[in-house]
């Protein structure tokens, strides 16, 4: 019973956190204000603050995690809307995606072994630009942690949405399928929402971005992970 009331009140919260930080970024739009990003450093503190321990938290949290496979999958409507522009544009977004995989794994390996970095680490940041499930079976196939390879995946969606914004206007990509790919493909759920934002279009670019991207990078984390590591 305990446990069933610290539950209800992680979840609720949870939704609480989310819910005034879509209202902030409502009436202020920046990518700093981005409701992820503000409801997540709400709760830290709030655990922060009140000393609750992370697995406490999650006795109701894991229920809100549950619901990540569902939301993907919602994804598909707007996919399914866009089937015939993507049909169209298939070739330039693989090669895009499958170039953004390579990209994604090859550069976190890279920094991570100059640090000096455990190879613990270095196969738990590997998966990073691919959706949680997916990136926590990748990471305890090669040797990772799991719960670190989560942390690497929050920090990787979180950092594209906010940063996306910056970096298209620096490097003037403009056009939906190159900003869909990318943030699609570095930054997963938490990128794809953003680019449902801006357009459908962009983000059914994006969806079609975080599921192959997954694909890609269940094949090549091992591969290059063997030969670099």
């Amino acid at each position: 019973m305990v446990n069933f009331f610290i539950g209800v009140l992680g979840i609720a919260a949870t939704i609480a956190s989310f819910i005034i930080a879509t209202k902030i970024n409502r009436k202020k739009p920046s990518p700093l204000t981005l409701p992820v990003l503000l409801a997540t450093f709400s709760i830290v503190v709030l655990l922060l603050i009140f000393n609750i321990p992370y697995e406490t938290y999650m006795i109701g949290g894991e229920w809100i995690d549950k619901l990540l496979g569902p939301a993907v999958v919602a994804l598909a409507y707007p996919l399914y809307t866009q089937r015939e522009i993507i049909k169209q544009i298939a070739a330039p977004m693989i090669i895009g995606i499958f170039a953004g995989a390579l990209v994604g794994i090859t550069t976190g390996i890279l920094f991570t072994k100059l640090i000096g970095f455990d190879d613990a680490i270095i196969y738990s940041l590997s998966p990073k630009s691919v959706t949680t499930p997916v990136a926590m079976d990748i990471a305890s196939s090669i040797g990772g942690i799991p719960p670190l390879a989560v942390v690497f995946v929050m920090i990787a969606g979180i950092g594209g949405g906010v940063m996306s914004s910056f970096v298209f206007k620096w490097t003037k990509v403009n056009n939906y399928i190159g900003r869909g790919v990318g943030i699609g493909s570095a930054s997963h759920a938490i990128g794809t929402a953003k680019a449902m934002e801006n357009s459908r279009l962009e983000g059914s670019v994006a969806t079609v971005a975080m599921v192959l991207s997954a694909i890609f990078v269940s094949i090549l984390a091992p591969i290059i992970t063997t030969i670099w590591i």
